[in-house]
């Protein structure tokens, strides 16, 4: 499902004309995104939760010449868990 998929289905969901919907959904992003930058966990009981992890520096090989040993810096990665309800909805 792509961003237009999303927003036909929240649309009809919703009962809210498309632009509103994409107004929400637009919002919904930024402010997860937000809240993320910020190093806040965004907790949405029973859908999951998104937060950031940090990622040590380690070392890795050089895909092209596999005898090259390269530095990967540490970083910060953005992460999903999915919550108990939705996973046992996937498991059905």
């Amino acid at each position: 499902m792509n961003k237009s998929e999303l927003l036909n289905s929240i649309s009809e969901k919703s009962g809210l004309k498309k632009v509103e919907s994409e107004k929400a959904l637009n919002a919904f992003l930024e402010t997860v995104q937000e809240a993320l930058v910020k190093g806040d966990k965004v907790q949405l009981v029973g859908f999951g939760t998104f937060e950031v992890r940090d990622r040590k520096a380690r070392e890795g090989r050089n895909p092209r010449k596999p005898e090259e040993v390269i530095q990967i810096p540490a970083s910060k990665a953005p992460v999903f868990k999915a919550g108990k309800t939705l996973k046992e909805a996937v498991n059905k």
